[in-house]
C-alpha cells in the first residue's frame, strides 16, 4: 500500500488533469492488450483489432510492460503528462539519470527475470532507447491514436463530472470518490501498490490523471520531479455506454495509419513536413515536435534513404529523395498543423 500524507497545502493543489498522457496510455494498454484480466471483456474487440495490427518492430513492448498483474510497468515511461506523444517522449529521455536508476532498481526487485535489454535501456544505451521510441510510435499509431478523440471526450465527462462533484463535496469528497480501492482517511490517501511505502508531497499538491485503459488506481513512487506534484492515475468510468462510443468513433484504417504503422506517427509526419524542403526548426514547426526531435527522425529518415540533408549557410536543409517522394505520394497524409 502507499500512504500519500497530504497537507493543507497540497489539497490546496489538488488538480484534475484534463486529459490522459498519451504516451502513459500507449505503456498502459500493453498489460491489458495481453491479458484479458486486465480491463475484461469490454476491451476484446481492441485487443484483437491491435494484436492484428502488430509489427514484428513492436514486440519489445511485450516485455516491457508484460501482462502479469505481480510485474512492474516502468515509471520512467509514466511521469509525462502532455498533450502529444512526442512531447511525452521527449520528457521520458530527458529525465534524470536518478529516475532510471530507480526505475531499474524496482524492476530488478519485481521482475528478477527481466530481459536483459530492459536493464540496457535503463543504463541509457542508445540503441536501445531509440528502438524504443520507434516501436512506441508505430504500436501508439494501431493501438492508441485511432481511439484518442473520443478517449479524450471520456475523459473531459469524467471531469466535468468529477468537478461538480467536488463543489459540494469538497477536495476530501473528490479524493473519496475516485475508486473503490482509493481509501482517504485525512490527512492520509492510501492508494493500491506493489511496495508498502509513504510519501510526503509536501505542499507539492497531486495532478489526478485518468487513464482509460489501465483499470487500477496507479501512483508513481519515485519523487524523481521534486518541483513538480505528484501524480496518481484513476481509471475513468467504464461502462457498456462509454465502450461502444470509444470503439465506434475509432478512425477508419487507411493510408495515414499505414505510413504511421511502417515509420511511427511523428516519422512519417517529419517525412510528409520535407515534401518542401526546410531547416531543423521548420521541420520541428510544422510537426509540433522539438529541434532536437525533428533532427533524430530526419536523421532515421536519412539513413533509410527517404531524406537527403545538405548544408545551408549555418543551417541544414532537409529535402525528399526520389524514393521518400514515391513513398509520400502513395501513402498521402492530412497537412500538418500550421
Amino acid at each position: 500500500m502507499l500512504r500519500i500524507h497530504l497537507t493543507p497545502d497540497d489539497l490546496a493543489r489538488v488538480r484534475i488533469a484534463p486529459a490522459p498522457d498519451p504516451l502513459a496510455e500507449t505503456i498502459l494498454s500493453l498489460p491489458v492488450l495481453q491479458s484479458r484480466d486486465r480491463g475484461g471483456a469490454g476491451l476484446d474487440g481492441w485487443r484483437e483489432r491491435t494484436r492484428r495490427a502488430l509489427l514484428p518492430g513492436m514486440r519489445p513492448l511485450l516485455e516491457l510492460a508484460p501482462a502479469r498483474p505481480d510485474e512492474y510497468v516502468p515509471e520512467a515511461f509514466l511521469h509525462a503528462v502532455t498533450a502529444t506523444l512526442a512531447d511525452s517522449l521527449d520528457h521520458t529521455w530527458s529525465l534524470a539519470r536518478r529516475q532510471w536508476t530507480a526505475d531499474l532498481h524496482a524492476t530488478e526487485v519485481l521482475r528478477p527475470d527481466a530481459p536483459d535489454w530492459i536493464r540496457r535501456l535503463h543504463a541509457g544505451e542508445r540503441e536501445w532507447s531509440g528502438i524504443v521510441h520507434s516501436a512506441v510510435e508505430r504500436y501508439h499509431a494501431v493501438a492508441v491514436a485511432p481511439y484518442w478523440s473520443q478517449l479524450l471526450a471520456a475523459a473531459h465527462a469524467d471531469r466535468t463530472r468529477r468537478a461538480l462533484a467536488a463543489a459540494d463535496t469538497g477536495t476530501g469528497g473528490l479524493l473519496a470518490s475516485l475508486h473503490p480501492e482509493i481509501r482517504w482517511d485525512p490527512p492520509v490517501l492510501s492508494v493500491p501498490c506493489a511496495f508498502d511505502t509513504d510519501l510526503e508531497p509536501a505542499g507539492r499538491g497531486l495532478d489526478l490523471v485518468p487513464t482509460f485503459f489501465w483499470p487500477r488506481p496507479l501512483a508513481l513512487l519515485d519523487n524523481a520531479e521534486p518541483e513538480r506534484p505528484l501524480v496518481l492515475r484513476y481509471p475513468l468510468a467504464r461502462d457498456l455506454a462509454t465502450y461502444r462510443a470509444v470503439w465506434a468513433a475509432a478512425a477508419p484504417p487507411g493510408p495515414d495509419g499505414a505510413l504511421a504503422a511502417l515509420l511511427g506517427t511523428t516519422r512519417a509526419r517529419t517525412l510528409q513536413a520535407a515534401a518542401a524542403p526546410a531547416g531543423t526548426a521548420e521541420l520541428a514547426r510544422r510537426t509540433g515536435t522539438s529541434p532536437a526531435t525533428a533532427s533524430h527522425h530526419a536523421s532515421v529518415l536519412r539513413a533509410a534513404g527517404l531524406l537527403t540533408t545538405e548544408r545551408d549557410g549555418s543551417g541544414v536543409r532537409h529535402a525528399l529523395t526520389p524514393m521518400g517522394r514515391a513513398l509520400l505520394q502513395d501513402h498521402a497524409l492530412p497537412p500538418p498543423s500550421a
